[in-house]
């Protein structure tokens, strides 16, 4: 190592949900197509995403959109996600901080009143229209890689609070979706601790309970996050959720471990994964919209742009629009002789199992 390792980063929030940036890192990122290089990134860069996410330089609500070279050559970029589980395919808060930094540092060429581009990704390309005004992107539109259903209301025991009919969908990630009502809890800030418990109990039981995979990328195999929904609570809106995202291993016959830090915005791969849903269920159509709200009150537009199909699943192409803000501009530091070369955790505000507690560990 090299006495001083720097990474620029741009720090972005999309709706509320803080996506640091790194568009100089990705040269390190090996791998001829895009489930190569994310498979690199879990078995080679997990250094890389501990230090950029944890302690001292992060914190447990942060992730980080990773910019590499497209393996499509018709692509403009290729996008990894960082986020505090792992490293994932697709993520539609971060995909909205990586072009919201891309176009307003000029890294990219920009085209005003609407910048088209199209993204890589692990999980498919992802078609982008972004409304630039004054070199700042105010709108990013995308069409996500195709949603689809894998089970409806499936009965799942959930420690501590029983068995409750679970919706596992796939919007660029599997999730696990229920109802407040189900668990019990209500959606409001307030209640924060009891909807991360609820939501981190239920998710580590349906993937141990489900077996997952993806039809067409056989890597993409777990259930990587939970969503608890509701009905709207704010006018324009049609509905609220909660994304609650693991930041420690949660040990089913250990209470202590329920937990994780709720997703700040309405949470573009979910939200698509619930429109599939509703779409299965004959509550949307082609060309309906549906506007998801987070707990901050922060918005999402999805829209049902078309029917296609994955493998042997129906499914729909989602249209997500929301909107980045930048909120700073960084140098991350590592010295040769930092204690804590690739960060660290500890256990007042991260889970147990997350990273390393100790120097020179």
């Amino acid at each position: 190592m090299t006495n001083r390792q720097l990474i620029q980063t741009v720090d972005v929030h999309a709706a509320g949900e803080p996506g640091r940036v790194l568009m100089g890192s990705g040269l390190r990122v090996k791998g001829a197509t895009m489930v190569e290089r994310l498979r690199y990134c879990q078995d080679h860069l997990d250094d890389l995403r501990t230090l950029v996410l944890q302690e001292p330089r992060g914190y447990p609500g942060l992730c980080s959109p990773l910019i590499v070279p497209a393996a499509d050559p018709s692509c403009d970029f290729g996008m990894i996600v960082m986020e505090q589980g792992g490293f994932r395919p697709m993520s539609g808060s971060n995909l909205i901080c990586a072009v919201t930094a891309l176009i307003e540092t000029g890294a990219i060429d920009v085209s005003e009143p609407i910048t088209t581009l199209r993204i890589d990704t692990a999980v498919g390309i992802v078609a982008v229209r972004a409304k630039v005004e004054g070199g700042r992107a105010t709108m990013v539109t995308f069409d996500n890689v195709p949603a689809f259903v894998h089970g409806l209301d499936l009965p799942l025991d959930v420690p501590g609070y029983g068995t409750i009919p679970v919706d596992i969908v796939f919007g660029g990630q599997f999730y696990v979706q229920t109802t407040a009502e189900h668990l019990g809890v209500d959606l409001e800030p307030a209640n924060a601790k009891e909807i991360i418990r609820a939501a981190a109990v239920m998710r580590k039981a349906a993937d141990d309970a489900f077996h997952v995979v993806h039809p067409l990328i056989p890597e993409v195999d777990s259930i990587a996050l939970p969503m608890i929904h509701g009905p709207a609570r704010t006018e324009g809106t049609h509905g609220r959720n909660a994304v609650v995202l693991p930041n420690g291993e949660v040990d089913l016959d250990d209470p202590s471990t329920w937990s994780g830090t709720l997703d700040r915005s309405p949470c573009g791969t979910g939200t698509s994964g619930r429109v599939a849903a509703m779409f299965a269920r004959g509550e949307l159509a082609v060309g309906d919209e549906f506007v998801h709200e987070s707990m901050m009150g922060t918005t999402f537009t999805a829209e049902v742009k078309e029917v296609a199909s994955v493998g042997d699943f129906p499914a729909v192409v989602p249209t997500i629009s929301g909107r980045g803000w930048i909120t700073g501009f960084h140098q991350l530091v590592l010295e040769c002789d930092d204690p804590f070369p690739v960060g660290y955790t500890v256990g007042d505000i991260w889970g147990p199992g997350m990273g390393r507690m100790r120097a020179g560990e």
